[in-house]
């Protein structure tokens, strides 16, 4: 059933597997097994949110000891919807999304090395070392950036959606955006110009329920679906913790969308089970400690994939323990590999922008030397 898989620097990052998934000599491995997925299928999964989770980790580390600077906005807790709606995506379908965006652009096929060095900072991340966090972008892999402005990816995606159309291709663009984006203006621009034109776009509201610190609930006249009504452009709801349901979502919805079915938006539940930002913290101010350890105990993608499978007997407890090991090496190994990277040469400071440079060093936009 998985219809895309992306190879990767690391075998638990590919979609062939191998070690971690067990042997397939007891035959499940072409079988479907659970919900119209196979052994290795499912395996494949919990890898790759194992995969997510231990990177942010890593990152959570990296940041506490100084390697990474800036803003760092972690995506532990969301691992079902970034594996569950991108994995049946192809290559050159583009998607863009806000300044979460770690998993996402490993999600796409940005390896974890080029990862972890962009947020370090260093020339051999993906946006050499100039985009940090919020910024890991890479268009040959179809990963067109994290954004840091909110709701300034959507317009962007938007565009994606009109180039598709005005070539005549047959790709889909997903546009990741938080649930405090649909209150910017750009939001409600960029719909009704997709529905104007019948763009192939998916608008899907990463919902973890808070804009910062402030709940949707407080801020919001309507529910979530009813957002896009107005425009005349279907919603739909998934539950973003539960990676199979994601899957399967996200893989009709994409073919539906390429086949010519128009702009369509997506209300993803989910949570986050980290502070905003580095700087703010897990609970005790907008949050209840009850409601995050709530959360965390019963809505973990992880963990439902994984008592799932165990209660199927199709994994064993080895086979996790391996797999994770393998996962960590592949996140201690990028992270080797940021710290050895050099930082860019401050003279290059000038390079990649839209300017012309005088002799004094002045910029001008205008075409001015």
């Amino acid at each position: 059933m998985l219809q895309a898989t992306k190879e990767r620097e690391s075998g638990v990052a590919n979609g062939d597997r191998s070690s971690a998934d067990g042997d397939a000599e007891d035959g499940l491995g072409d079988v479907d097994v659970i919900e119209g997925f196979t052994r290795d299928e499912v395996h494949a999964l919990l890898a790759e949110m194992l995969l997510y989770r231990r990177f942010e980790e890593k990152a959570e580390e990296a940041y506490a000891i100084g390697k990474i600077g800036g803003f760092c906005h972690l995506h532990i807790g969301q691992e079902g919807l970034a594996a569950g709606a991108i994995r049946p995506l192809r290559q050159d379908d583009p998607v863009i999304t806000a300044y979460r965006d770690h998993t996402m652009a490993i999600a796409k096929g940005i390896t974890p090395r080029a990862a972890m060095a962009e947020l370090y900072g260093r020339v051999d991340g993906c946006s050499g070392g100039r985009g940090g966090s919020m910024h890991l972008f890479d268009p040959t892999v179809g990963f067109m950036g994290g954004h840091g402005i909110v709701g300034g990816q959507i317009p962007i995606g938007t565009g994606l959606g009109w180039a598709i159309r005005y070539r005549g291709d047959d790709q889909v663009c997903v546009c990741f955006m938080g649930d405090a984006a649909v209150n910017q203006g750009a939001f409600l621009e960029s719909l009704n110009m997709a529905a104007i034109w019948h763009l192939p776009v998916i608008y899907v509201v990463e919902n973890n329920e808070y804009g910062m610190g402030t709940a949707f609930s407080r801020v919001s006249a309507t529910e979530m679906e009813a957002r896009s009504g107005a425009y005349g452009i279907p919603a739909h709801t998934v539950n973003g913790q539960d990676v199979l349901e994601t899957y399967r979502f996200f893989a009709d919805m994409a073919e539906r969308v390429r086949g010519g079915a128009g702009p369509q938006f997506v209300n993803a539940e989910t949570y986050r089970f980290r502070g905003h930002s580095m700087s703010d913290p897990v609970s005790g101010t907008y949050r209840s400690k009850e409601e995050v350890e709530s959360h965390v105990q019963e809505q973990d993608p992880i963990t439902i994939l994984r008592d799932r499978l165990m209660e199927a007997d199709l994994l064993s407890q080895s086979e996790l323990e391996a797999m994770d090991g393998e996962v960590r090496a592949v996140c201690e190994d990028a992270a080797e590999f940021a710290d050895a990277s050099p930082v860019p040469d401050p003279s290059t400071l000038y390079d990649h922008v839209y300017a012309e440079i005088n002799e004094q060093g002045r910029l001008f936009l205008d075409g001015r030397g």
